[in-house]
């Protein structure tokens, strides 16, 4: 089973910086997120945090449950006058798992995906783990949802190196997202030298139903 398709409305707040050059960038309030089926029992979701910056991930139903199988981030950034833009590309392994079918609060399970980006030289691997925090039921305007909530722990090495944590809601029968709450400090080369990045979120859906 599958989100239906469409466009979601999300509500969130979040900043988004660089250290070099000194660079931030806001996140909501309004954030669309949407739902593409695919093939094979997969589908794709994006959320597009601002018109400099979205993300998105691809997901697999297995017989054990939904397989994170590839994720992409794209930002932009101005400096002075000139866009500066990067896209990361990133393919998950097989057991990658999202959501199990069969859960235990206090499980976990590793999950490791590779890529590279179009503007930062070398390769790039992101792995870590799923802990399961428990399940409970929500009201999102007016309907009921069952939701299973996950922690994220995740370390980037490579072209980028450091710690990401999410604290990730989920509809425990489809898997769409209904809260995220995401922490990301990194640090690259770019063209302008050594950076860190940090991210700082929280997003969550305003309505089950698509509106678009």
């Amino acid at each position: 089973m599958h989100p239906a398709p469409g466009v979601y409305s999300y509500a969130g707040t979040g900043t988004d910086s660089l250290s070099l050059p000194p660079l931030s960038q806001p996140e909501g309030p309004t954030l669309p997120g949407t739902v593409e089926i695919g093939h094979n029992g997969c589908w794709d979701f994006r959320i597009d945090f601002s018109s400099n910056h979205w993300q998105s991930w691809t997901y697999c139903w297995h017989p054990a449950g939904l397989e994170e199988a590839a994720e992409q981030v794209w930002q932009r950034w101005m400096v002075g006058l000139v866009a500066v833009t990067n896209l990361t590309t990133l393919h998950c392994a097989a057991g990658s798992m999202a959501l199990p079918l069969e859960r235990t609060v206090g499980e976990s399970w590793p999950a490791r995906c590779t890529g590279t980006s179009s503007e930062i030289a070398g390769n790039l691997v992101s792995a870590g783990s799923y802990r399961i925090l428990g399940e409970a039921t929500v009201t999102i305007g007016g309907h009921k949802v069952r939701t299973a909530q996950f922690q994220r722990h995740w370390t980037l090495s490579g072209a980028e190196v450091g710690p990401e944590q999410d604290d990730v809601w989920v509809d425990a029968a489809t898997g769409l997202p209904i809260e995220d709450r995401s922490n990301i400090r990194v640090r690259t080369d770019t063209p302008f030298g050594n950076s860190t990045y940090t991210e700082a979120g929280r997003f969550v859906l305003s309505s089950v139903i698509p509106v678009t």
